[in-house]
């Protein structure tokens, strides 16, 4: 029967980037997770993120600040509350505006048909 995992993100090591800091917090290591990657983001006034087109699917959440999105070459103002479903293929860049904004993003391979 499985257990209830409780993982305190606050306690994981960020990792830096030019594009902001992240930290898994669900993959195999921590949850045992086979197929699927969520991480979480950070990303501060003048850096953005852009979410490479994959053969998986990809979920992009804010938790908190606000942000801009290009996808298909346009800009949206988004803020906490509002996320963005990639499909295989499809790509956006996640941008902070005022503030940092911290991103929940969640990758899962496609079903095989």
């Amino acid at each position: 029967m499985p257990s209830t995992t409780f993982i305190d993100t606050n306690s994981l090591p960020r990792t830096t980037t030019p594009h902001g800091q992240f930290t898994e917090i669900l993959n195999g290591a921590l949850t045992g997770a086979k197929n699927v990657l969520g991480v979480l983001r950070w990303i501060r006034p003048g850096e953005s993120f852009k979410a490479d087109a994959q053969d998986k699917h990809q979920l992009l959440y804010l938790m908190e600040g606000a942000g801009r999105i290009n996808l298909e070459n346009k800009d949206h103002d988004v803020t906490k509350g509002m996320g963005i479903y990639l499909g295989p293929s499809e790509t956006a860049t996640i941008s902070a505006t005022d503030s940092t904004v911290k991103i929940f993003h969640l990758t899962v391979p496609q079903i095989p048909k």
